[in-house]
């Protein structure tokens, strides 16, 4: 890629891109955009440079985080907190409403950026992803040199910061990532990775949460150095398979690949509700809007389903799922929305109050008959 973000094939011979002793090893970057959400508002409102910024529902009602800028998460505000926790930790706090087509818009031309470094691009979430740049070095020669040019594409495409870790594999690339937020570079070469490693707290590691940290904690395990210190057979005793994966991930081994084409498991859509939903009616309402935002994401994507799943909450926060599974795939409204009613009478909604509501549709496959609905709005 030109530094006017043009791509630039290297006729350079792939073994002058590599320096000496780095051969077979692999330079994966994974990009982490600062702040998403509230940085896209915070760009485009310039009143709000400065303030704490969270995305998310009323807090006046029953709305979640989304995301918190990092004004906003200096007062312990962050995402998937209840918004009205929110906003007694920071009273100041400018709450938006989230905007996903804006944010997906922004996430279309910073992916693009990244494809135009390397085709082997991993989609985790709106603004992460995984690039496998290896074979893709161009003219800068190194990992390093391709990160501090994408770094400044986006941001002169898009005014939005993107921190980037640089390492070996997956886990350390991701690790490293967040190593220097917001707007960070930082790079682990192949030869520093069990330094960059072994301080860290073990919490750190891929794979690695609250169940096994305390699990790892009873065995006197902190940081990653300590985790290096136990034996495999002691990690297959206590963690099953699981502990030849904290074995390897604790030598920062990870062989991951980069996928570029990850196959969708699930697509769906929930709501959580300020007043409970009380009727059939209310119910039944709220399912028919559910499965129109379900059918519409699977019509884009070209996808069809054959297993619906619906979730409902009730307001004691008892949570219940209901699966159903179908011999032809699905898309249409109508067809998740009859799904949908049918798992609904195995609940007891309409006799106790519910405040979410959820439909997923799950076993996807791709959907030929797509093109035969000539009168589909999109």
């Amino acid at each position: 890629m030109g530094a006017d973000g043009s791509r630039k094939n290297s006729t350079r011979p792939r073994e002058q891109r590599r320096p000496a002793g780095y051969a077979g090893v692999r330079r994966i970057l994974h990009c982490d955009m600062d702040c998403f959400y509230a940085a896209v508002h915070m760009r485009d409102d310039a009143s709000l440079a400065g303030r704490p910024v969270v995305v998310g529902g009323d807090p006046a009602g029953r709305g979640v985080v989304a995301a918190a800028s990092y004004e906003a998460r200096h007062f312990g505000i962050h995402s998937a907190m209840p918004a009205a926790e929110a906003q007694r930790r920071c009273p100041e706090a400018v709450f938006i409403r989230p905007n996903f087509a804006l944010y997906r818009r922004e996430s279309e031309r910073i992916f693009s950026i990244y494809r135009e470094v390397t085709p082997l691009v991993e989609t985790l979430s709106l603004d992460e992803a995984y690039l496998d740049v290896t074979e893709h070095l161009g003219r800068f020669g190194s990992a390093t040199a391709v990160a501090a040019a994408i770094r400044r594409r986006v941001l002169e495409t898009t005014r939005l910061t993107v921190s980037i870790g640089v390492g070996p594999s997956k886990l350390v690339a991701k690790i490293a990532s967040d190593q220097n937020k917001p707007d960070g570079l930082t790079v682990v070469p192949p030869g520093k990775v069990q330094e960059f490693l072994d301080p860290l707290p073990v919490r750190r590691l891929y794979g690695v949460g609250p169940a096994t940290t305390t699990a790892l904690s009873e065995l006197g395990v902190t940081t990653v150095m300590d985790l290096r210190a136990l034996t495999l057979d002691r990690l297959l005793g206590r963690f099953g398979s699981h502990g030849r994966t904290l074995h390897a991930f604790a030598r920062g081994i990870d062989d991951r690949p980069v996928r570029p084409h990850r196959p969708r498991k699930s697509l769906g859509a929930e709501e959580t509700y300020r007043h409970d939903l009380r009727s059939l009616a209310e119910v039944d309402e709220q399912l028919e809007l559910l499965a129109g935002e379900v059918s519409a994401g699977l019509r884009r994507r070209g996808l069809a389903a054959t297993t619906v799943t619906l979730k409902v909450r009730y307001a004691d926060f008892n949570t219940v799922t209901r699966s159903q599974s179908v011999p032809l795939a699905i898309w249409r409204a109508e067809e998740l929305l009859r799904c949908a009613r049918t798992l609904c009478e195995r609940t007891e909604a309409g006799r106790r109050p519910l405040r979410l509501l959820g439909i997923t549709a799950s076993n996807l496959y791709p959907s030929a008959l797509k093109q035969l609905d000539l009168f589909d709005p999109d």
